[in-house]
Parts: C-alpha cells; structure tokens; sequence
C-alpha cells in the first residue's frame, strides 16, 4: 500500500514549510501529494508550485471540482502539468454538492452523474488527441449548436495544439455514494473515497465489481485500479486526546458540509451505523452549537475513519487499512503525526532508513500544523 500526503484546500491563508516537508518525504519514500479546493484555494496551482521542487512525487488533484471549470478547460490544465512534471500528474475529479456548485459556481446540481459521465468523456478526448473534441450531450455541447440561444453559429470543433505527453493520464473520482462509487469503477482509472471503513470493505468491493462489470471499450483494466482513502491521522499518548483533535473536523463535515437533507458526507457516515449520533451533531451545528457538536461525535466513528492515540497503536490500527481494497493511503493531519504514520507503514513494510526519517522529522517540524 502507498502512502501520500492530502493537503486538502487551504484556510485562512497558505500552510507554511510545505516544500521542506515534500522533499525530505519524498526522500523517505512518499509516493504522492494531493491538494483540494472548496471556495478558496484552487487544487492546481499549489502542485505547480509545490511539485517542481520535487522529483518522483506523484502529483494529484484530490479534487479538482468539475463545476469550476469547463472539461476542456481541466484538460488543458491536466496535460500542462502533466508535461511540467514529467508525467507526474493524476487527475482527481469530484462532483461537489449543490451548496457549492449552486451558490458558489452558479451552476445546477441535477444529474451530477450524468454530468460526469460527459465530463470525463470530453477531457478524455482531448488527451487523447485523435480528432477534434465533439460532445453532444445533455450538459455539454461542444461546438456550441448554431441554433442554440446566443450562438453564432461559427463554433468549430478543435484538438489541443499541445500534443498531450501521456493520452492514458490517470483520471481518479471521487465519490462517496454508492451509485458514484461504481461509475468510478466504470469510467475511471481510480477512486477517491471519504471516510473509508475498513469493515465496509466488502460492500465496496462489491461496487466496484459493479463497475468494473459495466466497463466498455479498452479502459484500465481493474487489476490497475487505484483506491484512494484520506485518512486523517493523531498521534497523542490518549486515544480521546487524539480524537478530540478530529471531533470539530467530523462536525463541520456532518453539519456544515452540505444542506440537511442533502449532506453526502452525512450518509456516508450514517450508513456505518451512526446516524442517530449524527443526527444530534447536524442538530446541534446548524444550530450554531459548534463546540456541542464536535462532542457529540462518537469515538468509535472516529477510530473507523482515522488512526489515532499512541504511536503503537498506529501501528497497529496500519494492518486494518492494509487487508483492505485500498491502494493508496492519504495521510492527512499535523507534520509530526503524518511522519509517525509514514514511519510506521515503512516499518510494516520492512523499509530501513532511520537517517531518512531523522531528515525528514527534521523538515517536518517547520511546518506550521494544520487544522484538520
């Protein structure tokens, strides 16, 4: 299993001693860097920057939001980067949530599968580069019909100029529910979970089985297939120390990330078996009751979706995540923490390199920690 860094979508301001952090971990055998973007920080331009001061990093969008750019827009910004980093670049692609797409991009919600199912297509067209880009779809319509309101009707189809250097760039979705979760399987070439169980394990073999049945053409074969899972990680003495560091993170995303009746972070969590807990945290948020909110989060929620306590028990909690369908792990959470994780997977997988991780703990304390 690899491991990689999720930096998520910037605060208030940009995180500090990111750089010194990639390149020693990168030494230590990181595999990759992933950045988000909700409403401030965009997902591209912090790999672009971050990413050329490394070398064998992998550098991914974990997730590039669809509404915020057209498809042909996202593939431009995918083979650019893909060039500059010499082949480095994974597509992470997500669908959002109507708060967002609605109040922030002024777009409609509806059909958010169907929307992607088109999205993907076109940006696969372009970096394919076979023909020009054509699309007549629901959503997107590619030229612009000339009978449609406000045409022209001089749009032309077009291909890149830039040849694309790899036509086959991985795309990853990211998804949560089940229906998302075996179109990834589909018509991509990875997914992006939220909250990942490890005791669900089976049910999300199980779609993306789905998926993979329903494939068509010469897509990736499923024995290729990347999974993804954002892990958050606390390294405290005390498990309920630890947790407690986790509790607003989990509130906001059950209260505040997604209207009440249409939270997918939510159901994500309530189909663990935890919705009458969940039910007062959204109560008690969208109240305004933060700080009661984050209490009312359960423990053993916590210990499903993150690692936390002792360094031992980190460790430990490791080998749950490895017998799982899981590829990738995406550590996510303060510098020393995430550096304790690592440390520990190169362990579990007989890796040396004491003075690597002496190097790296080093470079990993500048960083200013960051709320998760």
């Amino acid at each position: 299993m690899r491991i990689g860094i999720q930096t998520g979508y910037w605060s208030r301001r940009p995180p500090k001693g990111i750089v010194p952090a990639l390149v020693a971990a990168e030494n230590l055998g990181l595999d990759s860097v992933w950045t988000a973007e909700a409403y401030g920080s965009d997902a591209f331009t912090p790999l672009s920057w971050w990413g050329s001061r490394t070398r064998r990093l992998r550098l991914g969008t974990g997730i590039a939001q669809m509404a915020a750019r057209t498809p042909t827009a996202t593939a431009m910004q995918a083979l650019t980067l893909d060039h500059l980093s010499g082949g480095r670049f994974v597509l992470g692609l997500g669908a959002s949530g109507p708060q967002v797409v609605e109040g922030w991009y002024g777009q409609p919600y509806a059909r958010p599968l169907a929307r992607t199912r088109e999205y993907v297509d076109i940006v696969r067209q372009v970096l394919a580069r076979e023909r020009p880009v054509t699309a007549s779809g629901a959503f997107f319509q590619l030229p612009v019909p000339a009978d449609a309101a406000g045409s022209t009707g001089l749009g032309k189809a077009l291909k890149p100029t830039v040849h694309p250097l790899r036509a086959d760039l991985p795309i990853v979705l990211a998804a949560q529910g089940p229906k998302n979760v075996a179109l990834a399987a589909e018509i991509a070439d990875g997914w992006m979970a939220g909250f990942y169980a490890p005791r669900t394990d089976a049910e999300h073999r199980a779609l993306l089985a789905e998926g993979f049945a329903a494939r068509s053409g010469a897509r990736t074969p499923s024995s290729s297939f990347e999974v993804l899972a954002t892990v958050p990680v606390v390294v405290r003495d005390d498990v309920e120390t630890a947790a407690d560091v986790l509790r607003p993170h989990v509130a906001l995303y059950v209260g505040g990330m997604g209207a009440k009746g249409a939270n997918f972070h939510k159901a994500s969590l309530d189909r663990l078996g935890y919705a009458d807990a969940l039910d007062e945290v959204q109560a008690h948020y969208l109240a305004g009751r933060k700080a009661e909110a984050a209490a009312a989060v359960p423990l053993p929620l916590i210990e499903e979706v993150a690692l936390v306590g002792p360094a031992a028990k980190v460790r430990e909690d490791l080998a749950r995540w490895e017998s799982t369908a899981v590829t990738t792990l995406l550590l996510q959470g303060d510098p020393a923490s995430m550096l304790t994780a690592l440390a520990a997977a190169q362990s579990r997988a007989g890796t040396r390199g004491a003075g690597l991780r002496a190097s790296a703990a080093a470079a990993l304390a500048r960083v200013a920690p960051r709320k998760i």
